[in-house]
């Protein structure tokens, strides 16, 4: 069971000695491109669930929109976030050849963070995270989304950040990982506010 703690706190464990969460060679691209809020992506959304719905049937556990694309009113990169639970992501043969099939490519594999993988649709052009039951991901990415939602201020303070960091990150030549590493604090501070709306932690 995902517990309140597992939640509000934050898991970064780099990659085993050895290791690389990129399959087939796979590298980000460098460029970071942040738009106006589209009101089709929701719509988007909704097709990309479809698909991955019929793709797997009840092995899907939890199908969310998460991250910009998911907040109205809120600059992006124009790439649809989804978060999808399964049984184990670690019995891939399970669940990772009907994606295949429906278009998706899996792009980075993670054992060493809540059994994180990746895949990659191109269109529309979406990025599926796929978690296990005990996961607090899910849920952290569920709260940020909501409480962004909800609080015109924060979501102003974080297009604000992500706008300088996707022109900081293109100046620089560098890709979406630097990106997120150049928004982390403001994305750690409006966590701080969602954490404690939602109940999570003192203040809530």
């Amino acid at each position: 069971m995902v517990s309140r703690t597992d939640i509000t706190t934050f898991h970064d464990p780099p990659p085993p000695p050895g290791e690389s969460p990129w399959v087939g060679g796979y590298v980000p691209a460098v460029g970071v491109d942040v738009v106006e809020p589209d009101p089709a992506w929701p719509l988007a959304y909704d097709a990309v669930a479809a698909l991955v719905r019929e793709a797997l049937g009840l092995r899907v556990l939890l199908l969310q929109h998460v991250g910009s694309t998911s907040v109205p009113d809120l600059p992006a990169k124009p790439i649809l976030d989804v978060d999808l639970v399964v049984a184990d992501p670690e019995d891939e043969p399970r669940w990772l050849p009907p994606l295949e099939a429906a278009g998706f490519v899996l792009r980075v594999r993670e054992p060493w963070w809540h059994g994180h993988r990746c895949l990659r649709l191109e269109d529309p052009a979406v990025n599926l995270h796929v978690f296990g039951p005990e996961s607090p991901e899910p849920w952290k990415h569920r709260v940020f989304r909501d409480w962004l939602r909800a609080d015109a201020d924060d979501r102003e303070l974080y297009a604000r950040a992500k706008r300088g960091a996707a022109a900081a990150s293109n100046a620089a030549g560098e890709h979406t990982m630097a990106y997120n590493a150049r928004k982390e604090a403001v994305v750690r501070d409006v966590y701080g506010r969602a954490f404690a709306a939602a109940g999570l932690t003192d203040g809530g």
